[in-house]
């Protein structure tokens, strides 16, 4: 990659993050939806659950032992979906993949496909490779159909017009549906079942997600809130569900233990409304369910990503959006400033295995390294660990084999200022002078926008205080350590 490619990157992340920074409503939208969600699941976790930890634990270790015979279990599963009379179609990336859902549509005579929530439907493009074929992508999912009104992709893995309020909604169902202006969310909903109801009477192909993949029997695991998956899976004669690899499991038993811990952490409720488990098409004698199941097993560069030793653990992920719920960043910015269908720590995170580090690299500056997404994560995977990793990926260091990474990326300000400060840190008299100078820190404040570094920093934050003895603390602290 070219540095004028590079340059053209960065300075697309800093638009969109200088976006959400100065979209006042979305602030408070996200501010006022974020201390919704962490206060449900905090209140839900000490009343319901004794051992969450010991869950957490659990959690972790049935998920990276289904990684690490995930070629075993991925063939157990075709097997066994197979003999339950759905098909099982592989795909090596999102090309393969949206040609699979087409090539069915073509074969099928159908011009329209009605979509349950489906992450990684967003992470393919299925709906813009589908349009530029002429053919429908209706979404059904609230929150989808929200977006698609709005002609905007998911800020959310889990709520996906979280950043919108009910207002918003109300003139955007008035202006796009000719609905009456509305805010209250019974009537919103009534508005939004009544336009999905009349896609629902005519469509014969439906499309969904894939929550788990249960291997010993062959079959897969849904889960939501509002009926519409359930809808999308049962009512059409052709039901195609997307799965990426990771999702599958062993056993209903190892399901059953992460379902558990999935609804708790995304929206601090003990369980889902619908829990949709299916096992095969419609069999003779039976009222409803679709005449044919497929289910396209999606790699995209995970194989790549299971490779390594250290990253592989991000494959661990069910999805939950808990690290996105709790992290300083996400909520002042939004997910679209992440320029990625995965934002939040875990994007950070597996969006540049996914897409190539060139593409992505600017958004592993969007982390305090606070470490909340690790704190809170139900699998445990060491989120903050993995994202300063990556920036060391960055910067030419680490273990250099993430794909896409041709070191185009690599700031020579950034090495040259990473090894400055790791001479100061390492050496206690450079250390003990740069405390003592730093009392002297609050004198720049009232120059802060003019220079160079400060004017970014103090754009968007307070000049930070120094308390006046806290760099003679330091300091001691740190020549006791040396000597």
């Amino acid at each position: 990659m070219s540095q004028h490619n590079t340059t053209t990157i960065k300075a697309q992340f800093h638009t969109a993050i200088n976006e959400g920074l100065e979209n006042k409503q979305l602030r408070t939208n996200l501010l006022s939806a974020m201390d919704t969600l962490r206060t449900n699941r905090k209140k839900l976790l000490s009343t319901r659950f004794i051992h969450w930890e010991s869950l957490r634990e659990k959690g972790k270790g049935l998920k990276q032992n289904a990684l690490s015979q995930l070629d075993s279990v991925l063939e157990e599963f075709e097997r066994n979906a197979t003999n339950n009379g759905m098909k099982v179609h592989w795909a090596r990336d999102g090309q393969e993949a949206n040609e699979i859902i087409y090539n069915l549509m073509q074969e099928k005579g159908v011009k329209k496909i009605l979509k349950g929530k489906s992450m990684a439907s967003e992470e393919i493009h299925l709906n813009h490779f589908l349009e530029s074929k002429g053919l429908q992508a209706i979404e059904t999912d609230l929150g989808e159909v929200i977006l698609q009104l709005l002609g905007e992709s998911p800020v959310h893995i889990v709520v996906p017009a979280i950043h919108k309020n009910r207002y918003e909604i109300g003139e955007l169902f008035h202006k796009k549906l000719n609905a009456p202006l509305e805010s209250e969310p019974e009537k919103l909903n009534g508005i939004a079942r009544s336009y999905m109801r009349n896609e629902f009477e005519t469509f014969t192909m439906g499309l969904s997600g894939v929550n788990f993949a249960i291997a010993k029997e062959g079959a897969i695991w849904l889960i939501e809130n509002e009926g519409n998956g359930r809808m999308s899976t049962t009512a059409p004669d052709i039901h195609v569900a997307i799965c990426g690899i990771e999702k599958v499991v062993q056993s209903f038993e190892e399901a059953a233990i992460l379902d558990t811990m999935l609804a708790p952490s995304a929206v601090g409720s003990v369980i889902t409304c619908y829990n949709n488990i299916i096992t095969s098409p419609r069999k003779d004698g039976e009222k409803d369910g679709p005449k044919e199941v497929h289910i396209i097993l999606l790699d995209n560069n995970r194989s790549n990503m299971l490779k390594d030793s250290h990253y592989y653990r991000a494959m661990s992920c069910i999805r939950c959006g808990s690290c996105l719920n709790h992290c300083p960043v996400y909520d002042k910015i939004g997910g679209h400033a992440y320029l990625s269908t995965y934002p939040g720590p875990i994007g950070e995170v597996i969006t540049p295995q996914l897409f190539g580090l060139n593409t992505c690299s600017p958004m592993l500056d969007l982390c305090s390294l606070c470490g909340r997404c690790t704190e809170v994560c139900p699998v445990q995977i060491p989120l903050a660990e993995l994202i300063r990793d990556l920036r060391s990926e960055r910067v030419g260091q680490g273990r250099k084999n993430i794909a896409g990474n041709d070191g185009s990326t690599q700031s020579s300000v950034e090495q040259s200022q990473m090894r400055t400060f790791a001479s100061i840190a390492t050496n206690p008299s450079k250390w003990r002078l740069a405390m003592a100078m730093a009392k002297f820190a609050p004198l720049l404040a009232p120059f802060a926008r003019f220079l160079p570094l400060l004017k970014h920093w103090t754009k968007y934050r307070s000049f930070p205080t120094i308390n006046a003895g806290f760099h003679k603390k330091v300091a001691n602290l740190q020549g006791v350590i040396y000597e």
